[in-house]
């Protein structure tokens, strides 16, 4: 008798799974992420190492980064880099920096307190993009600058992963290993830049001659997974060839159209991820480094607070959303759990806690970042329409 657990069957329960956990989530108003990656938790010995499960995943975190690429035409995303370079510095200082100095100051060498740093830096992109577009809050005036920060992040930590990695191999890695890696990024943007001018200058004409939309769809997730895979090839993150392969296509006139066929699969692909990045977290057994990790925790909010609140009215933003925005940017997420991967022993069990407890403590925060900033500045004076956002 065949007794196999069949992938077919255990694909059909995840995504049962997924429904039951949106629809709960909408009843007991927390957010669905949270529900996913505990799920992951939960079904990590049983989803290990699913080649499936993560290959819908990967599909489902392209697809986000296209679909917010799309938002950030070549003009567009030049005007967001011209003001957001100084609270990305600032970042790169506070959260990475002064984490790795906290783990120093604990005894950790030099290699595992760059880790730790590494892991404290980048605030999860698919978390805070997805709950950006889950609460209504991608017209909000501090949307750009959070977008802006998270694609600085994305430029950043793959430099801090190639880094790790070259380290942790015992590979020098060396100021030419560095340049390479700075080329590709900057190479893969001109690439996208030029073809978006060119090749997809006419893409909506196109586009609408294509009148079977299963060729459409196929057409469009190709771009979005041939770029991200791409990027990937080069030693990139799939995210940024992602981001990258919408900002081709955002030249056009009317972005609706592609989100119309690409919005559906997304969804259905995006949950996955959540519940993957819940399997690849190894809590051990205790609690690891417990100084550590509470000290680290708490500077992780301190510094992103620190990003806002500074780097917002740097960038041209109120206080109230500078507010706003350095409280929706305290979730770890996805490079977090790339670099911990480079962990061993009692630093990988550290690395997990941390990972989610931050994601989860990310999450409220942001739930939270519009009543906390009432409580504190006080009910907003309406306005008039037609605001202007920073960068446009």
């Amino acid at each position: 008798m065949h007794t196999d657990f069949p992938e077919l069957l255990g694909a059909g329960l995840v995504l049962l799974f997924i429904f039951y956990l949106g629809f709960l989530s909408i009843k007991i108003k927390i957010p669905n992420v949270i529900l996913y990656i505990l799920l992951g938790i939960i079904l990590a010995d049983a989803l290990t190492d699913n080649e499936l499960l993560h290959f819908a995943s990967e599909i489902g975190i392209v697809l986000l980064f296209f679909l917010l690429g799309l938002e950030f035409n070549v003009k567009r995303l030049g005007g967001i880099a011209k003001k957001i370079w100084p609270s990305g510095l600032l970042d790169v200082a506070l959260s990475l920096g002064v984490t790795t100095v906290i783990a120093l100051l604990f005894n950790l060498d030099l290699f595992s307190s760059f880790l730790v740093g590494g892991i404290a830096y980048a605030t999860s992109s698919s978390i805070t993009a997805k709950l950006l577009d889950d609460r209504g809050r991608m017209a909000n005036s501090e949307t750009e600058f959070i977008l802006g920060i998270l694609i600085f992040e994305d430029l950043v930590a793959p430099i801090v992963v190639a880094i790790l990695f070259g380290v942790s191999s015992g590979e020098s890695f060396t100021s030419l290993s560095f340049f390479i890696l700075i080329g590709k990024i900057i190479g893969m943007t001109l690439i996208a830049i030029i073809l978006g001018k060119t090749l997809f200058k006419n893409f909506e004409t196109f586009l609408d001659k294509i009148m079977d939309e299963d060729f459409k769809t196929a057409l469009l997730i190709g771009i979005a997974l041939s770029y991200g895979g791409l990027a990937l090839y080069l030693g990139l993150s799939e995210v940024l060839g992602a981001f990258l392969a919408g900002m081709m296509l955002a030249e056009i006139g009317k972005i609706d159209k592609i989100e119309q066929t690409v919005l559906p699969v997304r969804d259905l692909m995006l949950p996955t991820f959540f519940i993957y990045f819940g399997t690849t977290i190894e809590l051990g057994d205790g609690i690891p480094m417990a100084g550590l990790l509470v000290s680290v925790l708490v500077w992780s909010v301190i510094a992103k607070l620190l990003v806002g609140l500074v780097g917002g009215p740097i960038y041209g933003l109120s206080k109230r959303a500078s507010l706003r925005a350095g409280l929706s940017l305290c979730a770890r997420g996805e490079f977090s759990v790339v670099i911990a991967s480079v962990a061993s022993g009692a630093l990988k069990a550290f690395s997990g806690l941390y990972i989610l407890i931050a994601a989860f403590v990310g999450m409220i925060l942001f739930e939270q970042a519009p009543k906390l900033t009432t409580r504190i500045y006080g009910k907003p004076v309406k306005k008039k329409k037609n605001l202007r956002v920073p960068g446009d």
